[in-house]
């Protein structure tokens, strides 16, 4: 909550009316407020609102900007990296939608990827010998990329809204296992265990996306591209899913997460409340896993394990539970923490880059990290990095006064 919604001043009803509906005025700055607190409202819309605060809409249409600018400074493989930053936010958007909004855990994201990935590759791959490939644009594959798994989670689903908790838990880890055996035996889907197929072709309107363009005088990479594809899916499916929890279906999902017998009581559909928040969490990662096969350029059977799904719980525990932006911070965070421990190797002396020499190789201090700031985050600020931004930002809007 980032505003205040206080009292109508005394002889003015807000609103206009004596419902205080949508005309509600703007109590801020120069209109009446208290001078210097613009963040005072008089209805729900203006408080609910996403860019409800210049500060806000500066400080975004900067990072735009400089996220704009960046793939003509960056190198190719930073530039690769940034993009893998938008398209685990999308998975952990997809992902935050079930567990951190409506409550349910789950371990199955890898499955639902990697169910968008072969769905992927075979609307929009080319037919071979051993797999099956319809050659079709980007702008049918991708979207079917994400309806497949959102289908796929609306038949599973019933099932999971049956249970809760740790049984929910286990239910959908079983799904990544069943999903890995489909995968290795589908051969003419997937190319089977340790041949794996090739991506479906980045074909979008007929534009390719693997090849070089030259804009306002630079010449694109096809990995600045696929940047600003990527960034264009991500916004929009970011937009949406924060427009989604202001809904009355996203006011469901937290009623049923923060007590169902509750929800239920006061009219909330348990079993469609589940339902939906499954299938579109299912719909977000079909879209991340196609997408994440494109930068990785081969997919096989044992890209989605169980190590997949903690990837990503590691995202929304870290970035934070229950918030859109917390979601992209903890995909910046897991996507650019191993780069950052690898530049570290060259500087610590007992970090090793291979394993087996040296007191700690990469790998192995990139999973101590893990699993160190998963329980520092859930013992001390369960918010995860979108807590502790709000911690600082409360700081310096109280400064000079601690409370």
């Amino acid at each position: 909550m980032t505003g205040t919604t206080t009292a109508p001043e005394r002889g003015r009803p807000a609103g206009g009316g004596p419902s205080g509906g949508r005309s509600g005025s703007f109590l801020g700055g120069r209109r009446g407020g208290l001078r210097g607190r613009p963040m005072l409202y008089t209805s729900y819309g203006a408080d609910q609102a996403i860019w409800n605060t210049p500060a806000k809409r500066a400080w975004t249409l900067a990072l735009v900007a400089v996220v704009l600018m960046l793939p003509f400074v960056l190198s190719r493989d930073l530039t690769s990296l940034l993009t893998t930053v938008f398209i685990f936010a999308i998975g952990g958007i997809g992902l935050n939608l079930i567990t951190g909004y409506a409550g349910q855990v789950s371990l199955g994201h890898a499955f639902f990827m990697g169910l968008g990935a072969y769905t992927a590759a075979i609307f929009g791959g080319e037919a071979t010998d051993s797999v099956v490939g319809l050659g079709l644009d980007m702008a049918i594959w991708l979207p079917m990329a994400g309806i497949v798994p959102a289908a796929v989670g609306l038949l599973v689903a019933p099932l999971a809204a049956r249970v809760r908790g740790l049984y929910l838990a286990i239910l959908t880890l079983g799904l990544v296992f069943i999903g890995e055996h489909i995968f290795k035996e589908a051969r003419s889907i997937t190319g089977g265990a340790g041949v794996g197929r090739a991506p479906a072709e980045p074909v979008l309107f007929g534009l390719d996306l693997r090849a070089r363009y030259h804009v306002f005088g630079h010449i694109l990479s096809r990995e600045a591209v696929f940047y600003f594809v990527c960034f264009a899916i991500f916004v929009v499916m970011a937009i949406a899913a924060r427009n989604l929890t202001r809904s009355k279906l996203g006011r469901a999902f937290a009623a049923v997460r923060d007590r169902d017998v509750a929800a239920a009581v006061m009219g909330v559909s348990l079993q469609r409340t589940k339902t939906l928040a499954f299938t579109i969490s299912s719909f977000y990662a079909g879209i991340a896993g196609a997408l994440l096969v494109l930068v990785i350029g081969r997919v096989t059977p044992t890209n989605w394990n169980l190590f997949l799904s903690i990837d990503f719980l590691a995202v929304i525990l870290i970035g934070g539970i229950a918030t859109i932006s917390g979601s992209i911070l903890g995909a910046a965070f897991v996507v650019l923490m191993p780069r950052l421990v690898s530049e570290l190797a060259d500087v610590v002396p007992f970090i090793s880059t291979s394993p087996g020499s040296g007191f700690l190789s990469v790998f192995q201090l990139q999973t101590m990290l893990f699993g160190a700031l998963i329980v520092v985050f859930l013992v001390l600020e369960p918010r995860g990095l979108y807590g502790l931004w709000i911690r600082v930002r409360n700081y310096w809007k109280a400064w000079p006064f601690s409370h």
